[in-house]
Formats: C-alpha cells, sequence, structure tokens
C-alpha cells in the first residue's frame, strides 16, 4: 500500500517513478488505485486491476505461478461454496459438519467408505491430475485445458469476456468461504441459518451482536 501511495505522490510531484517501468490505464478491468499507473507486467493480463504494490509480481516466472494459483484456488472456491450451500438449500445437512459424520453420504446417498479413506482417494487422484497439467509446457493450458464441451467460448471475444468472469466470481467466491469460516466461528451455525436470522431481525442478527466478531460492543 505505502508503494502505491509513493508512486501516487511522485505523478502528484512530476517526478518520474524509477522501481518499474509502467504504463497508464491499460490495466483490463481499471485501476485499484485511481491516480496512480499500472505495472506493465499486469497490463494486458486478465482480470488484472494493476493490483501489486510490492511488486510481487515484477518476475515472470512469479506471475505466471501467481495467476496458476489464483485461478486453480477460484476453481476450487466457487465449486467449495456452491456445493455448502446446495447440501444445506436441499435438506441434506450442511458442509460444517459433514466430514464430522459417523456414515458419509453424496448427496443423501451412503458412500460405503469411512472419511480418511475418501481423503485417501481424493489425494491420490488429485496428485495424479495435477502431475499430468504440471507437465504440460504450454502455459495458456495449463490454465485453460479445453474444458468447453457445449462449446460456449468458441468465439474468441466470448472467451475472454467469460475468462474474466470466472476469475471475478472466483475472487468473489474466495472471499465467501472465508465468510462462510468466519461466521460458524462466530455463531456455531450454517450460512443459510444465518441468513435467514439476519433477514427475520436485521437490526438484532448481524455481525456486530454475535458476540464475536466486534467484541468491543
Amino acid at each position: 500500500m505505502h508503494h502505491a501511495f509513493a508512486c501516487d505522490a511522485r505523478q502528484k510531484r512530476n517526478e518520474p517513478v524509477a522501481y518499474l517501468p509502467h504504463v497508464v490505464n491499460k490495466a483490463n478491468l481499471g485501476n485499484w488505485l485511481p491516480g496512480c499507473t499500472t505495472p506493465s507486467y499486469l497490463s494486458d493480463l486478465t482480470g488484472s486491476y494493476g493490483f501489486d504494490p510490492l511488486g510481487l509480481g515484477s518476475t515472470p516466472t512469479n506471475l505466471a505461478r501467481y495467476q496458476e494459483a489464483e485461478l486453480i484456488h477460484c476453481r476450487w472456491a466457487m465449486l467449495g461454496v456452491a456445493g455448502a450451500l446446495a447440501v444445506e438449500a436441499l435438506g441434506i445437512g450442511n458442509w460444517y459438519d459433514a466430514p464430522l459424520a459417523a456414515k458419509q453420504t453424496y448427496f443423501g446417498a451412503e458412500v460405503p467408505l469411512d472419511l480418511n479413506t475418501l481423503v485417501g482417494i481424493e489425494f491420490i487422484t488429485m496428485a495424479a491430475v495435477e502431475a499430468r497439467r504440471f507437465d504440460n509446457n504450454d502455459p495458456q493450458k495449463k490454465l485453460y485445458p479445453g474444458f468447453d464441451f457445449a462449446g460456449l467460448a468458441k468465439d474468441p471475444k466470448t472467451f475472454e469476456s467469460m475468462k474474466v468472469k470466472e476469475i471475478k466470481n472466483g475472487r468473489l467466491a474466495m472471499l465467501a468461504f472465508l465468510g462462510l469460516i468466519a461466521q460458524h466461528a462466530a455463531t456455531g451455525k450454517t450460512p443459510l441459518v444465518n441468513l435467514a436470522e439476519h433477514l427475520a431481525d436485521p437490526f438484532h442478527q448481524n455481525v456486530s451482536s454475535n458476540g464475536v466478531s466486534m467484541y468491543f460492543l
């Protein structure tokens, strides 16, 4: 943050910014800090708002790894949030208690395996899938391996638009799942229960009234 404000201050004094080459206003989605410039290495990156106040992505190999890690985490977060809300909405259970159940189920159907066995199978399966992905030398195919059975992204412009939508929704999903964890830690209740209580009594059932989030109130 200090780095970005220093950049802004230098611009106002018409002094050159020496630490990185910059381009002005070329981040795909605008600039996270109005009045400051966007690092050149972020100017054409999908879903970029030019946010890198510490210059962590100035090394190309680091930037590629960060981009890959963010996108994979986005996809898992979107699946996680959708799954956590779906099972509760369908009355099958809730995301927090599911791993603690004596009998594991999948959408109500009992699975004849215990949790440790399921975790082992998932670990081996994901390790095999990730190993194949890491073997791909094409950085674009690592991120977008071509999964489009419905042909929704045949048009290049549509494809670019969907890439931006994916990263934006994924970032929101990561924050949402962090919220699911935080609200359960604060209230001991599931997200839809908390939502129903808040809608029924928004002035008394909110972040300031659970006794944890704002303990000084």
